[in-house]
């Protein structure tokens, strides 16, 4: 169906804002700090075949690859045999998924009987049973890291209403039924809004125009990425990005990069990637796609191209079975973030070479996964919390201070709301690290710490981060970030842990987490005098660093 142009532009953006809606849905119905306070969690519309049409602008992670994960459920329970009530469930990283945490619901949106396409949310929940409560650092297979689900149909009124069958089985298997079963609650009602604001637009428009509206919005973009590929200077550029080690003593783990573009299309190639690892680093392939595509669209396009299956024709993505960005089942694969942004930090290298100047320098692009958790007289208290750290400089900007790196976008949660939900431990110290930033032309964005007072014995921290010994590459003469750490100060002892840890606490102990800095961008004696003081007087830098940049 042709549309007219001033009704395409009409249900595009009624479309889009109905995606951004059941974001703000999904976020403001939560339970958890995870998902209320920091935000992890995505929401999304897809066509009738599963491909994504509109997203809300949260996780790209969790979104780039969101399409692709939707279609094994698919292949299992054709939208011909879905009925009223039925939704589809996934968090299988074998079945197509990404990490067991990462929990995702389709809704079927009927018209007249008839399957027009589906509403999408994903949710990290904070725990789903495992080997340990919200992270078990030492799993060394899937199993060991909660509860595995395929992809299945469920009905909301058979199994999830008054207590039915598949919820009873989530409560049982998790250590915070009350949040985690609230988010769980939120991601529906988030489909439900994405449900109706779609069947709202059917009713007044009709579902040829709806459809239509679907597949346009996925040509567009398309259109739009291939016109920014074209652009790039043919050829194959290679690049590379390393992990501290693997959690367990081995180390560096190198993540390799080969970007062919030839034309208006890209192939993204892994081969000389490390082999899987025996500790929950490994990436599973949804993911490496997300990663892939998001920093090429991130450095090519511009933001305006709504991110959606259509951006992701152009372009293919390809990695070694087996390999740390590929693994075998049952490999563990809870913290793979942290490869995945080293394969970003490695396809942004390799096209450093093609296009300079729409590229940046490598961030702390780390995804620290910081859980405490204790069993107390009323049964178990988890806090986890994902942390960011200092971005990456660019051409004509410094790195952002403080933020997650470009494939999420999770928020710092506010003391205050810690302070309501945790009562055995309490926030101490939290503010930017002077002096982590790369310097350069441009600087690197400085990282943080938090501090945190346990006040009940036997309690637990587990995390999981990098570039504790690494850092932050500078790119064009700019200067590498400060590196991360995690410390326990115990009376007098001061216990300095790995960046892959799980370490049993007390009370009194004083645990600080400490994230780097980006990478700065150009030579370091180019950067305006101004600007240095500007830093000095913002606590960004020290004095003496400043003394130093400017000789």
């Amino acid at each position: 169906m042709q549309l007219d142009p001033v009704e395409y532009a009409i249900l595009s953006q009624s479309v889009i804002a109905a995606a951004r809606e059941m974001g703000v849905k999904l976020i403001r119905s939560a339970y958890s700090t995870i998902l209320r306070e920091a935000r992890d969690g995505s929401a999304a519309l897809l066509d009738a075949e599963g491909f994504t049409v509109a997203q809300a602008e949260l996780i790209p992670m969790q979104l780039g690859s969101i399409g692709p994960i939707f279609q094994p459920c698919k292949a299992m329970f054709p939208k011909e045999t879905l009925e009223e009530g039925d939704f589809l469930v996934i968090n299988d990283p074998y079945s197509g998924g990404q990490h067991l945490q990462d929990v995702f619901f389709f809704h079927p949106i009927f018209v007249d009987g008839i399957v027009i396409g589906f509403a999408a949310s994903v949710a990290h929940h904070l725990d789903l049973g495992g080997g340990a409560p919200g992270l078990n650092a030492g799993a060394r297979d899937v199993y060991a890291e909660g509860l595995i689900i395929p992809p299945m149909k469920v009905n909301i009124h058979r199994d999830w209403e008054n207590g039915g069958g598949f919820q009873r089985l989530l409560r049982a298997n998790v250590r915070v039924p009350q949040q985690t079963m609230g988010d769980f609650d939120a991601q529906i009602a988030a489909n439900n809004i994405g449900v109706l604001r779609v069947q709202e637009l059917a009713a007044r428009y009709g579902v040829p125009k709806v459809k239509a509206t679907m597949a346009g919005l996925q040509d567009y973009s398309e259109r739009r990425m291939r016109a920014a590929i074209a652009q790039v200077p043919d050829g194959t550029y290679h690049g590379e990005a390393q992990l501290d080690d693997d959690g367990i003593g081995n180390g560096p783990i190198v993540v390799k990069a080969a970007v062919k573009v030839a034309g208006d299309s890209i192939e993204v190639d892994f081969e000389g990637t490390a082999p899987q690892v025996a500790t929950n680093l490994n990436c599973p392939f949804a993911s490496l796609i997300s990663a892939s595509v998001s920093c090429l669209k991130a450095a090519l396009t511009s933001p305006d191209i709504p991110f959606n299956d259509g951006a992701l024709r152009p372009i293919k993505v390809t990695a070694p079975k087996g390999s740390l960005l590929n693994p075998n089942h049952p490999a563990p694969v809870r913290a793979r973030m942290v490869s995945a942004s080293r394969a970003w930090n490695a396809v942004m290298m390799a096209i450093s070479q093609a296009v300079p100047d729409k590229v940046i320098a490598q961030g702390y692009d780390t995804t620290t996964a910081f859980c405490l958790s204790w069993l107390g007289p009323q049964g178990w208290s988890v806090y986890l919390e994902v942390y960011g750290g200092g971005y990456g400089a660019g051409l004509g900007n410094d790195g952002c201070d403080a933020v997650d790196n470009p494939l999420a976008n999770c928020s710092n949660t506010p003391v205050e709301a810690m302070d309501q939900d945790f009562s055995f431990f309490r926030v101490t110290g939290y503010g930017l690290r002077a002096d982590s930033s790369g310097i350069g032309a441009r600087r690197g964005g400085a990282g943080f710490s938090r501090s945190y007072e346990i006040l009940s014995d036997e309690a637990l921290v587990s995390y999981y981060s990098d570039r504790f010994t690494g850092s932050a590459s500078g790119i064009f003469g700019g200067g590498n970030g400060a590196s991360g750490a995690c410390e326990v100060l115990r009376g007098n002892e001061l216990i300095n842990l790995t960046s892959k840890a799980s370490f049993p606490l007390k009370k009194g102990d004083l645990v600080t987490i400490k994230l780097g800095g980006g990478g700065g961008y150009g030579a370091p004696s180019k950067r305006p005098a101004t600007l240095i003081q500007r830093d000095l007087e913002d606590g960004i830098i020290t004095r003496e660093l400043a003394e130093s940049w400017a000789k």
